[in-house]
C-alpha cells in the first residue's frame, strides 16, 4: 500500500492497492478507525464484566484453557458469542443502511423505512409460527429469502418506469406497511406460545444467542461488506445525482440492482441473527456522516459507527435492569426515537440561524 504521486484534493488520501486507487477522505478514515477500536473495547468490557462476576485474571485464564467450566460456558458460550453478533450485527446494519442512503440519495432511505427489514421478519414468523420450527438455522433460511424476495417485490414496481431512488423508498414504504399488516396478523392468530416466541425475537435480541448462528454471520459479512467498501465510490458517484453519474459513464440500473443485493444480504443477515432491530440502519450512517464532515455518506464509517451504536445498545440491555435482561431493539428504537428528535430539533436550528 503506497500514497500515490498524483493530485490528490484536500482532506483526501490517496492509496494505491495493488492496480487499484482509492481515494479516501482523511477524517472520515480516522473516525472509522476511531470507532472500531472502541466497539471492539466495548465489546471487551461486556466480555470481561456481567452478573456472573469474574476477575480480569479469571477471564484472561479462561481463554488459555482454564479456569472452571461454569467460567468457561459463562465466557466462551454466552459473553463472547453476543459481543462477537452485537459487533458484526451493528456493522452488517450500518453498511446496508449507508448503501440505500447513498442509492436514494434520501437519509430515510434505510432497510427498515423500505420495508425490507420487515419482509426478512415476514419470512421468519413465517418459519416460527406456520412451519413450526424454533432452530436457528430454520429461522436464518426463512428471513434470508424474506428479505430477498421483498426486494425484489419492491424493484419491480420501482422498475416499470425508472427506478430512481423516490420510487425505491415509495415502493418499499407501500410493501413495508402491508408486511407488517400481516406480522401482526400472524401473531394474532398463533397460540399463545408460539405467539411469545415470536413476538420476542420481533423485538430484536442478542439474549440467547450462541455460536451456531455466528459462522454464516461472518462469513456473509466477510464477503458483503468489502464488497460494499470497493462499491463505495460508485455509490459516491450515484450520490451525486442521475445527471452525473450518467455523464461519467455508470450505469444506473446495474449500479442499484448490484449495490442494493449486497445491502439486503446484509440487513437479512442482521435480522435472521438478532430479529428485526429498528433505527439503527436509519441513524448510523447519518451519525457517522456528521461526525466525520465528509461530504457524502462514508461506507466505512457507517460500518463501525452501527458497531459502536449496537455494542453500546447491547451494553443498556444487559445492564439496565440487571439481572434481568431486555431486547436490544427496544434499547435501539428508543435511541432511534431521541435521534429523531435531536434531529428534527437540529433541522430547526439550523434553519432559524440561517
Amino acid at each position: 500500500m503506497r500514497t500515490s504521486t498524483r493530485f490528490i484534493p484536500r482532506g483526501y488520501w490517496l492509496l494505491t492497492v495493488g492496480r487499484a486507487t482509492i481515494l479516501v477522505h482523511r477524517r472520515s478514515g480516522i473516525v472509522a478507525l476511531l470507532l472500531l477500536l472502541g466497539a471492539v473495547a466495548v465489546a471487551g468490557f461486556t466480555v470481561a464484566t456481567g452478573t456472573y462476576q469474574l476477575s480480569a485474571d479469571n477471564v484472561l485464564e479462561v481463554f488459555f484453557g482454564g479456569g472452571s467450566q461454569l467460567d468457561q460456558f459463562i465466557v466462551l458460550d454466552q459473553r463472547v458469542p453476543r459481543a462477537i453478533a452485537a459487533l458484526l450485527v451493528g456493522a452488517a446494519l450500518g453498511a446496508s443502511g449507508s448503501i440505500f442512503q447513498s442509492v436514494s440519495r434520501n437519509p430515510l432511505g434505510s432497510p427498515d423505512i423500505v420495508g425490507f427489514t420487515t419482509g426478512a421478519a415476514t419470512g421468519g414468523l413465517l418459519v416460527i409460527l406456520l412451519a413450526g420450527a424454533n432452530s436457528a438455522a430454520s429461522i436464518m433460511a426463512g428471513t434470508l429469502i424474506g428479505g430477498l424476495v421483498t426486494a425484489a417485490v419492491v424493484l419491480l414496481f420501482a422498475l416499470r418506469r425508472f427506478m430512481s431512488g423516490d420510487r425505491i423508498i415509495l415502493a418499499g414504504v407501500a410493501i413495508g406497511a402491508m408486511l407488517a399488516a400481516v406480522n401482526d396478523y400472524l401473531i394474532s392468530r398463533a397460540s399463545i406460545e408460539n405467539a411469545e416466541t415470536a413476538k420476542s425475537w420481533q423485538y430484536g435480541s442478542l439474549n440467547a444467542i450462541s455460536w451456531a448462528p455466528i459462522i454464516p454471520l461472518v462469513c456473509v459479512v466477510a464477503l458483503a461488506i468489502p464488497a460494499a467498501l470497493i462499491a463505495s465510490r460508485v455509490l459516491r458517484i450515484m450520490e451525486l445525482g442521475e445527471d452525473t453519474a450518467f455523464g461519467v459513464g455508470v450505469n444506473l440500473k446495474r449500479a442499484r440492482l448490484g449495490t442494493m443485493a449486497v445491502g439486503v444480504l446484509l440487513a437479512a443477515i442482521a435480522v435472521a441473527t438478532a430479529g428485526p432491530i429498528g433505527f439503527l440502519a436509519l441513524a448510523a450512517p447519518q451519525l457517522a456522516r456528521k461526525l466525520s464532515g465528509a461530504p457524502g455518506i462514508s461506507v466505512a464509517a457507517s460500518t463501525t459507527m452501527g458497531a459502536m451504536v449496537l455494542v453500546l445498545a447491547d451494553l443498556l440491555a444487559q445492564r439496565l435492569l440487571a439481572p434481568f435482561q431486555i431486547p436490544v431493539g427496544l434499547v435501539t428504537g428508543a435511541l432511534g426515537g431521541a435521534y429523531l428528535l435531536w434531529l428534527l430539533t437540529f433541522a430547526r436550528s439550523s434553519q432559524s440561524s440561517s
